[in-house]
């Protein structure tokens, strides 16, 4: 349950007037559901079984929404040329893969986690399934590692641009989301090892892992808060524009488009073609 932490000036949360006030409603919306999955966990690891796994389900819900608006505030970002990748590997690799790995293990863990909430109160309930806990099992798993991946990924990023304090902003959302993905991805190997029937993240010496993960990504989640409100100042960071010559193609794109104003304009077609 990772989000994108990416120190970009190419990025769209909304429309031109309302660009801030979205950003800082897609970190106020990941906080609030990193708060409701470790509540939901805490409440698993204490017995709430159903309903604990009802509330993380509705959190991971959540984190799918704002990786899916990482996505397309990135994309927008680039006026959605994704081939501008094939210049920036980062934007490739980060930028867009890395929330997209994030929203589909967001959707496996719903799916997990809806999956264990029809098995009831476990091998004692009528609609108990082994096979289906095993399904569940997997689905959790597999999660886990697209959230690991992911958050190796977010980590990779070159900085030419941002000063010690822009990457030390950065650095304190990753490596917590990194070692919370970390956590959730021993507690899930560990899953599947469990006793059949019995609820997951509940009971074992490992239990404790499901909400220290979760605790993890809570303070992941509100150093981002931090991290988007420093970007957001006066004297903003310095932020990282796209490499590999995607900056000046996206550049020119733009320019050809839509030109900086009528004078600009007047004065290029006067110019000779070849000095346009």
């Amino acid at each position: 349950m990772v989000k994108l932490a990416t120190a970009r000036e190419a990025r769209m949360y909304g429309p031109p007037l309302a660009v801030r006030r979205w950003e800082y409603i897609n970190a106020g919306v990941y906080v609030f559901a990193a708060l409701l999955l470790a509540a939901g966990l805490a409440a698993v690891c204490a017995g709430g079984g159903g309903a604990g796994l009802a509330v993380a389900a509705a959190a991971l819900a959540g984190v799918a929404a704002v990786n899916a608006h990482d996505l397309a505030a990135h994309l927008a970002g680039v006026d959605w040329r994704v081939g501008l990748a094939l210049y920036d590997a980062q934007l490739g690799l980060v930028e867009l893969l890395v929330p997209a790995l994030h929203a589909v293990g967001c959707v496996l863990g719903v799916v997990g986690m809806a999956m264990l909430v029809s098995q009831g109160e476990g091998a004692g309930s009528s609609s108990y399934s082994h096979r289906k806990e095993k399904h569940a099992a997997n689905m959790l798993l597999a999660a886990a590692l697209l959230w690991l991946l992911g958050s190796v990924l977010n980590s990779c990023q070159v900085y030419e641009r941002a000063d010690g304090r822009a990457q030390l902003l950065q650095s304190s959302v990753q490596v917590p989301l990194l070692l919370g993905s970390l956590l959730f991805l021993v507690a899930a190997v560990l899953n599947r090892r469990r006793v059949p029937g019995e609820q997951a993240a509940q009971g074992g010496r490992w239990a404790w892992l499901w909400p220290a993960g979760s605790a993890l990504w809570l303070a992941g989640a509100v150093c981002n808060v931090l991290k988007v409100f420093m970007m957001h100042q006066s004297d903003a960071l310095r932020l990282e524009k796209l490499r590999g010559g995607a900056q000046e193609r996206l550049s020119r794109d733009r320019e050809g488009r839509v030109p900086l104003n009528w004078e600009e304009a007047a004065r290029r077609r006067a110019l000779p073609t070849e000095l346009r």
